[in-house]
């Protein structure tokens, strides 16, 4: 057969088709090829719906060809356990396809090389870890997710070169150019849920929706607001999209009242320490409530949390070529940094420009 990696890239490609719209199950793309021709294709649509392998081998009997002998190319393992669709390895061995290509192996429990191993002593060939780094890259979000029980920490800042994030006086509209912020919607749009502090949500009244893109879903918006000063008729409470509120028993009992009785709305209340929610506290609801991918926008303290609690795994840093001044909202705060060797160092893995803007797709560097 010709080039194994040229069939995983199809693969993969079909699988970025649905990022962000799988949640909570990962995002996966499958080929079937007999005879060097690609006969069958497929994604797994949404949870609850079938899987990739499933809708591939659909696509193929539905053009008439049988299955018997040819290669399947799945950027995950196929799972082998029953849950809302019936295990994927069951399909493979009763179409009698007589090889697997696997990208990279699942992470959840259920599966975790059992799926592989399956069809391994049922006689079918696998290969295993063909662009095992790219299909990791795809659903890094699922990995954390199931690995570390919580959600992706996503981190998305727009600054300027000087790094600040809006004048002195909250004025922010707008730093980045629209290419950079068509681009920050495709980033919202590949996450579970958008979340923002109280001071962002009062100073700039964003919906936290999807809008410079088509999107079939909106993603879910979390608000910190530990005293309930956000306006209840602001954006963030309106109707085109869920929201998670989380407050304190300090907050008003007649806005949470309110607030619970709205149908988009669920209100949870956590302690606070010195006026701040523990970040864990946080990610321990949102985990609850099947928060895969959290993209986190703002502002300065919450941001500055996530990262001085070590709670993150990636920052998008949109970089415009504009000058506020020292007076400006820098983009991060107080890290008790004092020796330049305890910075946080970040590896750039990826980098664009928008327009006249820079950008920077940044994770730890181990």
């Amino acid at each position: 057969m010709e080039n194994l990696e040229y069939y995983m890239n199809i693969a993969l490609d079909l699988a970025k088709e649905r990022k962000g719209y799988t949640h909570p199950n990962p995002t996966v793309g499958a080929v079937i090829v007999k005879d060097g021709k690609i006969i069958g294709k497929g994604f797994h649509y949404k949870a609850g719906m079938p899987h990739a392998e499933r809708e591939a081998i659909k696509d193929a009997k539905s053009k008439g060809f049988d299955l018997r002998g040819s290669t399947i190319f799945v950027s995950l393992e196929p799972c082998c356990h029953y849950g809302k669709t019936p295990p994927c390895t069951e399909a493979i061995l009763e179409e009698g396809i007589s090889k697997v290509v696997v990208a990279t192996l699942d992470p959840n429990p259920l599966v975790a090389g059992k799926g592989v191993e399956i069809l391994k002593q049922k006689g079918v060939e696998v290969v295993l870890g063909v662009l095992e780094k790219q299909a990791q890259k795809i659903n890094e979000d699922f990995f954390i997710y199931i690995t570390q029980k919580r959600p992706f920490v996503h981190i998305k800042v727009a600054q300027t070169i000087d790094g600040k994030i809006a004048t002195k006086t909250g004025s922010s509209k707008w730093i980045t150019s629209q290419e950079s912020r068509k681009y920050a919607h495709i980033l919202r749009n590949q996450a579970t849920a958008v979340l923002v502090g109280s001071n962002t949500a009062q100073l700039d009244n964003p919906s936290l929706t999807v809008r410079y893109i088509q999107t079939e879903r909106q993603p879910i918006r979390v608000l910190l607001d530990s005293k309930l000063k956000v306006p209840l008729n602001y954006n963030i409470y309106s109707k085109e999209a869920d929201t998670i509120v989380i407050t304190s028993k300090e907050a008003d009992p007649y806005k949470k009242e309110i607030l619970s009785k709205q149908s988009n709305v669920k209100l949870y209340t956590l302690d606070t320490y010195n006026g701040k929610f523990k970040i864990k506290d946080i990610l321990e609801i949102l985990y609850q409530n099947q928060i895969v991918h959290l993209l986190v926008e703002g502002g300065k303290e919450v941001i500055t949390s996530f990262i001085k609690e070590d709670f993150w795994d990636k920052i998008s840093l949109f970089t415009a070529p504009k000058i506020v001044g020292e007076d400006g909202i820098s983009s991060f705060g107080s890290l008790g940094v004092n020796d330049i060797n305890e910075s946080i160092k970040l590896k750039v893995e990826d980098f664009k420009r928008f327009g006249d803007d820079f950008y920077f797709e940044c994770y730890k560097q181990v």
